[in-house]
Parts: C-alpha cells; sequence; structure tokens
C-alpha cells in the first residue's frame, strides 16, 4: 500500500503519482458527504429502520481502521478502511435495495472530486459494495474489516423509534443492547465481539433469530483476515 510521500504548498498530502491521500477527517467536514449521510439515514428513519447516518458512519470506519492496525496492516490500509467504513451506508440515500452498490459508485464521485487514485478508489468502492449481506463477500482487508465494523454496531442509541410500545424486534434487539465491542486479539488470531445484552427488553435467542446472516459475514470476514471469530454476549462464549 503506497505511504505518505510528499505535501503540496497548501499542505495536502499526495502519493508518488501526485493523487490526494484522502483521510477520514476530510470526508468528516465535506458538504456533499455530510449531505449523502444526512439523507441516508432520513430514508432509513422514515422506513423504520435503526440509524444509519454519521454516527454509524463514523464508529464503522474506527471499528474498520482499529481491527486492520491491529492486526499490523500499514498505516494507509488502515485508514482506507476508515473511509470505506465512514462512506459505507450513503447509497440509502438512494434506496435501501441495493445500497451498497449504488453507495459505492456514489462514493467514488466525491472520492475522485477530492483527488483520490483510481488504484485507492477501487479498493473503498469494492469495500463498500460487499457490506450487505445479500451479496457481500469480504475480497480484501479493507473489505473484511468494513464488514466487521458494520455488523458489530448493535446498540440502544441506534433505535429512532421514540416509542417503546411501537418497537419490533430489530428496535428491541438493539434497545437491549447495552454494550458492543470489537476486540482483536492479534498474537491469538482471534477476533471477538462482546454484548452486553439487557434480557428485560429482548432474550438473547432474538439476537440469534434476527442476526444469524450478520454473524455468518463476520466469521467469512474474520476468515479473510486469518483470524476466528468470537461471539460472547453477557461473559458467555456462543461462537
Amino acid at each position: 500500500m503506497t505511504e505518505w510521500a510528499e505535501q503540496n504548498e497548501a499542505g495536502t498530502r499526495l502519493n508518488s503519482n501526485g493523487f490526494h491521500l484522502l483521510t477520514v477527517d476530510e470526508l468528516r467536514h465535506d458538504a456533499e458527504t455530510i449531505a449523502m449521510l444526512q439523507a441516508a439515514n432520513a430514508t432509513m428513519k422514515a422506513l423504520g429502520y435503526t440509524e444509519h447516518g454519521q454516527r454509524h458512519a463514523g464508529l464503522v470506519g474506527n471499528i474498520a481502521q482499529n481491527v486492520l492496525e491491529h492486526l499490523g496492516y500499514d498505516q494507509r490500509t488502515y485508514q482506507l478502511g476508515n473511509v470505506a467504513g465512514y462512506l459505507h451506508d450513503i447509497g440509502n440515500a438512494i434506496h435501501r435495495q441495493n445500497h451498497a452498490l449504488s453507495g459505492s459508485l456514489l462514493a467514488w464521485d466525491i472520492l475522485r472530486r477530492m483527488g483520490m487514485s483510481p488504484q485507492e478508489g477501487a479498493l473503498v468502492m469494492n469495500a463498500i459494495g460487499n457490506h450487505e449481506e445479500e451479496r457481500g463477500t469480504a475480497t480484501t482487508a479493507i473489505s473484511a474489516a468494513v464488514i466487521i465494523g458494520d455488523k458489530a454496531d448493535v446498540h440502544r442509541s441506534r433505535v429512532q423509534n421514540p416509542r417503546l410500545e411501537d418497537f419490533d424486534i430489530h428496535d428491541r434487539v438493539n434497545y437491549a443492547a447495552k454494550r458492543s465491542f470489537v476486540r482483536v486479539h492479534a498474537e491469538e488470531k482471534v477476533i471477538s465481539l462482546e454484548l452486553e445484552i439487557d434480557t428485560y427488553y429482548a432474550a438473547v435467542i432474538e439476537y440469534f433469530e434476527i442476526f444469524l446472516s450478520r454473524m455468518t459475514m463476520m466469521r467469512q470476514a474474520c476468515n479473510f483476515l486469518g483470524c476466528k471469530y468470537q461471539l460472547i454476549i453477557n461473559d458467555t462464549q456462543f461462537a
């Protein structure tokens, strides 16, 4: 992966071919990116889904970066994991169905405008395009890390329905999740998803009922990174 090469007169970091080494901090302040994420979450809220906006985007990106960094990948690789994680859900601004594919194309317009190289853009597009359970598969370290970050975000802060009595099973399971944390045991080659679930709001079995495809996808992503996947709920290991 290309490392930092030089800075231009404006202080922008460039690679050896003159392309901009874009970081997630720049995306967080980009008006187009902000608009797409806000529109994506507005769509999902209207459809009754959990939060898919800037909070989720930032968390997924950070988890992806942390996974790659702890496994020893180079700086630029884990930075691209953060970029891909931050942009992975912008396709929801168009439509929920096939949002990974539409999102990858929307992302390329943003990345190209901001000066990213085609080679790095292709890696980010691949990661975005492969994060859906229905058709996604980890084929690069970046795509694997984004999948792990996305599927790990189960938490009550994602619930957008204000009425507890109107919760569906997805609302209840997310609301029941008081804590979720991805822990990387680099030496043991193990990646653990640790959850604390308040069983007053949802039974542990309900997590498996609605998130089995997520767990399967996380396992494949961990395997791609050469790691074993572990699921730990309320201090009990299930996988």
